[in-house]
């Protein structure tokens, strides 16, 4: 039979190890929309950029 203090540890790393990993998982996803950010502004970015040569060339 498992003690009860050997239980608690099982169940502490048990819970630890899950929010460590949401963490990592909440991270990741911060990191990703970050990023989309930064690149969907430099689309927009060059597309304004080109739309300005183009009436400039107009």
């Amino acid at each position: 039979m498992v003690s009860g203090k050997r239980l608690a540890d099982l169940g502490y790393k048990t819970i630890s190890g899950t929010m460590m990993l949401l963490t990592l998982y909440g991270g990741y996803l911060c990191s990703l929309r970050v990023y989309r950010f930064f690149h969907r502004r430099h689309q927009l970015q060059t597309a304004a950029e080109n739309q300005t040569e183009n009436i400039v060339k107009d």
